[in-house]
């Protein structure tokens, strides 16, 4: 392991723990939530897009110093994590720009329902997680995989904490909307 890889990893783990505390606060005090924000401002952006975005320097970070470390073969690398990646990029921003920057940072918008929110409700979330997988795959780096788990774990929990508000804000459509389409990912019912 390089001298410099405990930087990164830990930026990458003390970001996680507080998205993770962030999450866990909301969903267990929603009237005292702390994601999505009681109002979207430049400071909540701040609060939200700079742990995010250190998670994801870091795993990259990681995973070009530490590249195949675990000794994986070029056609597993290539084979999966480029695909997770590329298609996590497509989904995340094609799903992003369709319900807008401010909406994905938390503030209310339209109840998104077609685009990639017909297989899933959360499909920016889903496609995070395939990019961080995939990129965990492809460097096949032991500190990537440990950084990617945590943001699994933070990705997983962001959509339980989002609900309850989405159900308060778009009412009827919304139970409905969530009868039908899967939280992560599937064929709608």
């Amino acid at each position: 392991m390089s001298d410099f890889v405990p930087v990164p990893l830990t930026i990458a783990l003390f970001c996680e723990a507080a998205l993770i505390a962030m999450l866990v606060w909301s969903i267990f005090v929603p009237d005292r939530r702390l994601w999505p924000p009681r109002q979207v401002s430049w400071l909540s952006q701040i609060i939200v897009w700079t742990p995010t975005i250190a998670v994801f320097g870091s795993v990259i970070i990681v995973g070009v110093i530490q590249w195949n470390a675990l000794g994986w073969p070029l056609w597993l690398r290539w084979t999966i994590g480029l695909p997770l990646i590329l298609a996590g990029n497509v989904v995340v921003w094609t799903a992003a720009l369709g319900i807008g920057m401010d909406a994905t940072s938390g503030a209310e918008g339209e109840l998104k329902t077609d685009g990639f929110y017909r297989w899933s409700r959360n499909p920016q979330y889903v496609a995070d997680m395939g990019i961080l997988l995939g990129w965990a795959i492809l460097s096949a780096a032991p500190s990537a995989w440990i950084i990617a788990m945590g943001g699994v774990v933070a990705f997983a929990l962001a959509p339980i904490a989002e609900e309850p508000w989405l159900e308060k804000v778009y009412g009827a459509p919304y139970r409905r909307y969530r009868t039908r389409v899967p939280r992560f990912f599937g064929v709608p019912r």
